[in-house]
């Protein structure tokens, strides 16, 4: 569970009761995601291939069929340049972040030692390697500290994510994201860039591929065992628009070297929320290895 030392203030009712213990107190009157996300959750994915056009329309079909029943309010990305595919459900619709901006943290902090010509200090490493494998948010907060709003602004115009906005007051789990900017960050990650040098990008899918059993859950489902999975998540619940449950992941190895993010609210415990994304990813990690098997 993530850890809350730092990040609590009085809200009272604003939380969900069950939640107060485990998570970090965010203030309601930031609430998340507001409705712009929400009510998009009848639409239906659009998937494209130039080369592959039968694949991206068996993958729409198939997230459709995912969704299914679910109250789930989800947005969806999938991007395999590989396979020339793309799919994108809700495509610019805000969530409150959760700990997936840690991903965001991390290669913020990254691309400023790159600036600076010099390695992460030891302090930064290990607050690195507790932020991302065990999603610790002391060492979030640290981070989002020591880099500061300026900072973090600057990596987001120099990366490309135009349609994500900081958290508030140190608030980082309540940064406005979009499905279509962490595909932004993971594509960073995954592919040659004047963003992320190959060290920094090297490092930052270690600690991914590194996060710990407990907190594996969301894409990696129906991902073969060939493959490595790097993988963040994010969890949160709110009074308005129920439990915020992401999951952010990019697979490497023979056949992957692709992404996956589903991002959901209006959740109405944290496992529903993991089924709906779990459900998502493994209809497409399936499809997606069915053609290149």
């Amino acid at each position: 569970m993530e850890r809350r030392r730092g990040l609590t203030v009085a809200v009272g009712a604003a939380l969900l009761g069950a939640a107060l213990m485990a998570f970090p107190a965010w203030p309601a009157g930031a609430a998340a995601g507001q409705a712009a996300a929400g009510q998009a959750a009848a639409s239906s994915a659009s998937c494209s291939s130039s080369s592959h056009p039968a694949l991206a329309a068996r993958i729409g079909r198939d997230i459709t069929a995912a969704r299914r029943g679910r109250v789930s309010t989800v947005a969806v990305a999938v991007d395999d340049p590989g396979l020339g595919l793309t799919c994108w459900l809700n495509r610019f619709s805000s969530f409150d972040s959760a700990s997936v901006i840690k991903v965001t943290i991390l290669a913020a902090l990254l691309r400023k030692a790159e600036d600076q010509h010099r390695p992460l200090t030891a302090t930064e490493a290990a607050l690195a390697r507790l932020m991302i494998t065990r999603s610790d948010n002391d060492a979030a907060s640290d981070l989002w500290a020591e880099l500061g709003r300026s900072y973090l602004q600057h990596f987001l115009d120099v990366a490309g994510m135009r349609h994500t906005s900081l958290g508030q007051d140190g608030y980082w789990g309540l940064t406005q994201i979009t499905a279509n900017d962490q595909v932004v960050l993971l594509r960073l990650l995954l592919n040659s860039n004047a963003v992320l040098d190959p060290a920094s990008r090297s490092y930052a899918l270690k600690l991914m591929a590194e996060v710990i059993p407990a907190q594996r859950w969301g894409v990696p489902a129906g991902a073969p065992p060939s493959l490595t999975v790097h993988v963040k998540n994010g969890w949160l619940p709110l009074a308005t628009h129920g439990w915020r449950i992401h999951s952010i992941g990019c697979f490497t190895g023979r056949g992957g070297n692709y992404s996956i993010v589903v991002l959901t609210q209006d959740n109405p415990t944290m496992a529903y929320g993991i089924t709906t994304i779990e459900t998502i990813a493994q209809a497409i990690n399936h499809d997606l290895h069915a053609a290149a098997g």
